[in-house]
């Protein structure tokens, strides 16, 4: 029956599979993993962990080795539109047809394992990029580290962006705790470059209890790059760091460099559509260190702006409202389609001065009514990747 499946076919099967859908550990996926990948995986591997600023990471690291005659796979997670976009052979998104012989591979080797929706797509990715005989795979880590099934991988280089509170149910609420879980996808000898400005002691006592070699980075990229906001400038440095330490294996020139990360594009990250005359633009900022860097971004071009805002129900959404509210001038909340999402009302009740709000039916109808507001110039759309996915799959239809 499998053998006739759709892509969809397979996805929706997957989210039936287990009741919960993130279950941490390495224990289920480390055995399919290993009657998949009995020598490991016959590429190198820069695996990428954070709390932010991950996504930004992996695009300017693939943006670079794809000035290059260096094959790279990229995977990311989550995805916005479609499902394909988690994986991309030399910045091309892979096809149905070859997603789906990765699960079906998956299956005929699981046996009695059950496996999670992204624990297929961490399997699948690697079945992907053997199968195209890449030199190079960046892998986006999911969730913390220590325990997320990107880390039955043993990389090559390590890559932790930067500590903040997030997802507490599952990585502790202490940046220690969260430090030691991102910590996890370290390697004995293997290098692991870090820009957090102050890294947990629980990160760094870690490196040296394994012996990891580990940089430091805090000075900013200082060429032109392809990305809006001073902590982008950061995440560059550190994809030139990671790219530097594999010199050796994959040389790459000053001028792929400059290059590659002045071309680095990633979907939803302070991206900006003009719409008759207005700037939307589009983050996936959903914690408050997320949000703090996207109004520091949109500081640096002050103008009148109202946002379009939604958030999952065990975020820490009344600071993500306090960061903000200075530079909103006026908030539309939406229902978005994620089971966790915050309910309109609860939301309403977090803002102190109600008539700075408007809930909306619909994504449709908050997109309409802030581009009808003429003295408004801006319209900035984050709070979930829920939300920027819900706002992408119409607000083409405005820009005509």
């Amino acid at each position: 029956m499998k053998n006739k499946w759709t892509l969809d076919d397979w996805l929706n099967w997957q989210e039936m599979l287990m009741e919960e859908t993130i279950v941490m550990g390495l224990d289920r996926v480390g055995i399919v993993y290993n009657r998949l990948f009995p020598n490991g995986v016959p590429y190198k591997v820069i695996t990428v962990a954070g709390t932010n600023g991950k996504g930004s990471t992996v695009s300017f690291i693939d943006s670079i080795y794809r000035e290059s005659k260096y094959k790279i796979g990229r995977s990311t997670s989550p995805h916005l539109l479609k499902y394909n976009e988690r994986f991309a052979i030399d910045g091309q998104d892979v096809s149905d047809k070859l997603i789906i012989k990765a699960f079906e591979l998956i299956e005929a080797k699981r046996e009695n394992v059950t496996l999670t929706y992204f624990e297929f797509s961490t399997l699948a990715a690697l079945i992907i990029f053997a199968e195209a005989n890449i030199d190079l795979a960046i892998l986006e880590v999911g969730l913390g580290g220590r325990l997320d099934s990107v880390n039955i991988v043993d990389s090559d280089v390590s890559v932790i962006t930067n500590i903040a509170i997030d997802h507490t149910d599952y990585l502790g609420d202490t940046r220690e705790a969260i430090g030691r879980e991102k910590a996890g996808i370290m390697r004995t000898s293997m290098p692991c470059i870090c820009g957090d400005q102050k890294p947990p002691q629980s990160l760094l006592s870690y490196a040296k209890q394994i012996n990891t070699p580990l940089t430091l980075v805090s000075e900013l990229y200082k060429n032109e790059i392809g990305l809006e906001g001073a902590h982008q400038k950061l995440n560059a440095a550190v994809a030139v760091k990671a790219i530097e330490s594999l010199a050796d294996q994959f040389p790459v020139s000053i001028s792929m460099i400059t290059e590659g990360v002045k071309k680095a594009r990633v979907a939803a990250r302070f991206e900006k559509i003009t719409i008759g005359g207005k700037t939307v633009v589009l983050d996936v900022a959903h914690n408050p260190a997320a949000v703090e860097a996207l109004i520091n971004t949109l500081s640096e071009d002050p103008m009148e702006t109202v946002a379009i805002f939604s958030a999952l129900v065990d975020k820490n959404i009344d600071d993500m409202i306090e960061l903000a509210s200075e530079t909103i001038k006026h908030w539309f909340l939406v229902p978005i389609s994620a089971e966790r999402s915050i309910d309109l009302e609860s939301l309403k009740n977090k803002f102190d001065e109600p008539e700075s709000t408007t809930v909306c039916l619909n994504m449709n109808s908050a997109i309409r009514q802030s581009l009808e507001l003429n003295e408004i110039k801006r319209i900035v759309i984050f709070g979930s990747f829920y939300t920027i996915t819900d706002a992408s799959k119409i607000i083409k239809k405005f820009e005509h």
